[in-house]
């Protein structure tokens, strides 16, 4: 009898069809009704699952019987309760290093973005607004050899590091857990306290980890402590940034701008930040390239077929 994936998310045709031409699949689909009841059902006999996006945890995991592990095609996992993954003996795979340069080009993307009001100035010129040469209302901020401070010198923290200094001649300041000398070091890099880089940094780009350190990292005491011309870009997790003292913050010109691609609450639908002409909003798509998200995909039925098969996946987030 062929083993059973449940696929929980959209999968690339391709990836779909090899899976398909090796296990019994099962693909949860929103049309059919509560995502949460599907997963429950299919799970009882299933083998591995596959996919991004959803919270899994006891309520919707409880009735696994055989599930061996579940494929992440992502790089966070905060979508998923380790603990109790733990407790069932369920391997998490995750897909890190292959959006790692994707997303430090969106990173800088937001950061360009938003010192340069491009996606005001967009909306401005399609209006109809550019009846005469531009006044100091709609004037950005220069890139070139500014400081760039970065949160969190990890994979991509260090990629966008690197399109920074290489590319923008900035200086380069980061906060991170533990120093980082072997990056640092070819960077020119400063180690920095949080609130040093935050007084400092002309640019702050935060790149972090979900965790309990890191849950609200930064709020009203950190955006005071920013220059009135700095420009946030968080493309790490929502809940990094206490998104009511960012508003507070873009709106009484605290600092100059922001762009995101996070949120505290996805999909984001309703909120002031659309009401705001110093805020770039994306939609959470820092991996979001055809070729990055198939790689993702591609490393993700690697892991997946490694555990199916008796063998050990390239990326374990859990693996004791």
């Amino acid at each position: 009898m062929k083993k059973k994936v449940v696929v929980f998310s959209q999968l690339d045709r391709r990836i779909l069809d090899k899976l398909q031409a090796q296990y019994h699949v099962v693909e949860i689909n929103p049309k059919l009704g509560d995502v949460n009841q599907q997963i429950l059902q299919e799970v009882k006999d299933a083998d591995g699952m596959i996919g991004a996006g959803r919270l899994l945890n006891q309520d919707n995991l409880s009735s696994a019987t055989k599930l061996k592990v579940i494929s992440s095609i992502s790089v966070g996992y905060d979508n998923y309760d380790i603990n109790y993954l733990n407790e069932k003996k369920i391997w998490l795979c995750n897909t890190p290093h292959v959006l790692t340069e994707t997303t430090a080009d969106l990173a800088f993307t937001l950061l360009m973005s938003a010192a340069r009001n491009v996606a005001s100035l967009d909306s401005w010129t399609k209006s109809g607004q550019w009846a005469r040469t531009v006044s100091s209302l709609q004037f950005g901020q220069d890139i070139f050899a500014k400081k760039l401070g970065i949160i969190g010198l990890g994979n991509i923290g260090a990629a966008i590091a690197r399109r920074g200094f290489y590319g923008f001649n900035m200086d380069i300041l980061y906060h991170n857990r533990h120093e980082k000398p072997e990056i640092a070091q070819s960077l020119n890099a400063q180690y920095c306290s949080l609130t040093e880089l935050l007084q400092y940094s002309d640019f702050i780009v935060i790149a972090v980890d979900l965790n309990q350190e890191s849950k609200a990292l930064i709020g009203a005491e950190q955006f005071a402590q920013m220059q009135k011309h700095a420009v946030v870009v968080n493309i790490a997790r929502g809940s990094v940034i206490d998104e009511k003292a960012l508003i507070h913050a873009l709106k009484t010109n605290q600092i100059f701008a922001a762009g995101l691609d996070v949120y505290e609450k996805e999909p984001l639908q309703e909120s002031e930040l659309f009401q705001l002409k110093n805020v770039v909003t994306l939609p959470h798509v820092g991996s979001a390239t055809a070729e990055t998200r198939l790689k993702m995909a591609e490393l993700a039925y690697a892991n997946l077929v490694a555990v199916l098969e008796g063998g050990i996946p390239k990326y374990i987030v859990n693996p004791s």
